[in-house]
């Protein structure tokens, strides 16, 4: 008997993986899927993704095609790696494919159902949308902002200024990750909640970071949805008791600025101009059905400054996606300038001619920068801070360039592939920020070969902010400080290796010696 159980087992061992791959087989031919990867059983392709997840899916379509099938875990994936077919999903069907792949740790509080960036299509959606293009990201609104915005950009001016004093080096990527916090934070609720100055991380910037960390990392159950009611790995729950933190800190500041509505001594209200003030004057109007719960999740929402960010994460919020996305493409703009030194001086003689000396940069200033334009798209096409998007879900079956996708496939689309692509881009893997200047490709969503922020109805809504503050960061740092690598390295040792993670940030943290330029208010 014990004989008869073992050759059981072990011929189930071999029967069940053969019958996987062959019914695998047969739907693919059945059911007209992409080509792709056959897959190992149960975990099909994970095993191939590595941890730069972006690049093996690219040298995959290389063998493959443009548009790619494969199992990740039981999810059926559909990948998007070129422009024709980027257009084809984002444009052609973009409402077939408007619905949103919901990962795991999302569901907490049901963020899933209030959010902008992971609620599927519908009328919810479309008002969340309406009041992020009519109420928040206007450029009248925006306009208001300029001032609180260019004062947080001083601070970090005054910040560099005292490392040239001390002769150390700075921490790009850390100082435009407070920075973008507080340019944030006023223009959401006119607050700061990092200070420079400070050698500890702070609060909030701690508790952003612990979130950051805990969703870069992979869940089985985003793979294997059958294990989402034990959640094996604790994330749900962790990640619960980190936005119950981070809600109880959105509740005190509304609680503060509801306080302050009430005019003192029958005087007028203070005037903010902020979106907290947009938001709450909406829960005011019965006709909106917008209450303070929606708040909550829209502060998280409505901030995906830079961009639709992928790895399904639950925080594509203001804070999170604004400043972790900004940040990250300053640092990545600062690291090709430091290795391409005569574009850098290109930019900077820019600077000098269009501002001059006797004052610091303003963001009605960056419209005359052609130059310094070029310079972030080139970064955003090299190193779009979020490689894959975010993930786009089919709601019905859909024919594609002959292929079907079935409904509730998830779909990415390889916006790091598509932007190195050299059937779109001459040395595609070469910083050339030339190749922008007297061109009409932009990252508004019509050049489908350019597409750090999605297209179609799936835009990043917050993207005329991302820009603005990306922008005027990058612009203050070359107009006020020259900078250098340190002793001995020369620009072609400097790393460019990614780590691939909410964002793709640098592996090794750029840190680089500045030295001020003589600028007036300065200091």
């Amino acid at each position: 008997m014990a004989e008869l159980s073992t050759d059981l087992i072990l011929w189930l061992c071999i029967l069940l993986p053969s019958l996987y791959l062959f019914n695998l087989i047969i739907f693919r031919k059945t059911s007209k899927l992409p080509p792709g990867p056959v897959g190992f059983p149960v975990v099909g392709s994970l095993l191939e993704l590595g941890r730069m997840a972006h690049e093996s899916l690219a040298r995959l379509s290389q063998l493959h095609g443009p548009l790619m099938a494969l199992q990740l875990g039981f999810i059926t994936t559909v990948v998007v790696s070129s422009a024709e077919m980027a257009e084809q999903v984002l444009h052609k069907h973009d409402q077939a494919f408007a619905g949103r792949s919901v990962r795991d740790v999302v569901t907490v509080f049901d963020y899933h159902h209030h959010s902008l960036v992971f609620s599927q299509h519908g009328t919810r959606w479309r008002e969340l949308r309406r009041i992020c293009n009519m109420e928040l990201f206007t450029p009248k609104r925006l306009d208001m902002l300029a001032g609180a915005r260019q004062e947080k950009v001083h601070a970090l001016l005054r910040h560099v200024h005292k490392a040239c004093a001390a002769g150390r080096p700075v921490d790009v990527g850390l100082c435009a990750f407070g920075t973008t916090l507080n340019l944030v934070a006023n223009t959401i609720f006119s607050k700061d909640v990092v200070d420079l100055e400070s050698e500890s991380a702070g609060g909030f910037k701690n508790l952003l970071w612990e979130i950051l960390d805990l969703n870069a990392k992979p869940n089985l159950s985003d793979l294997f949805p059958a294990l989402r009611w034990a959640d094996p790995q604790g994330m749900r729950r962790r990640n619960a008791t980190l936005i119950k933190r981070l809600y109880d800190a959105f509740d005190q500041v509304i609680d503060k600025r509801m306080e302050s509505d009430a005019p003192a001594h029958g005087g007028e209200k203070k005037k903010y101009g902020d979106f907290l003030e947009v938001l709450l004057a909406l829960t005011r109007e019965p006709s909106s059905g917008f209450t303070r719960e929606n708040i909550r999740p829209l502060l998280t929402v409505s901030s995906l400054l830079f961009n639709p960010i992928l790895l399904y994460s639950l925080f594509q919020d203001l804070f999170i996606a604004g400043s972790d996305t900004t940040s990250t493409t300053i640092e990545w703009a600062m690291t090709e300038l430091l290795r391409h030194p005569d574009k850098m001086s290109t930019a900077q003689l820019e600077l000098k001619r269009t501002i001059g000396t006797e004052r610091l940069v303003k963001e009605s200033d960056i419209q005359h920068l052609p130059y310094l334009q070029a310079l972030v798209k080139e970064t955003l096409r090299l190193h779009p801070p979020v490689p894959l998007l975010i993930p786009h879900r089919a709601d019905v079956t859909t024919e594609v360039a002959g292929f079907t996708v079935p409904k509730n496939t998830q779909v990415l689309v390889n916006a790091w592939a598509i932007g190195r692509d050299p059937a779109s881009w001459e040395n595609a893997t070469s910083f050339l920020p030339e190749r922008f200047l007297n061109s009409d490709v932009n990252f508004k969503g019509k050049d489908f070969h350019f597409i750090p922020f999605g297209a179609g109805r799936r835009i990043c809504p917050g993207m005329p902010l991302g820009v603005r503050m990306a922008h005027l960061v990058l612009a203050s740092l070359l107009h006020s400080f020259s900078w250098t690598l340190p002793d001995g390295m020369v620009p072609e040792q400097l790393d460019v290796k990614a780590k691939f993670g909410i964002t793709l940030q640098k592996a090794i943290p750029l840190k680089a010696f500045p030295s001020p330029r003589s600028i007036d208010g300065l200091e």
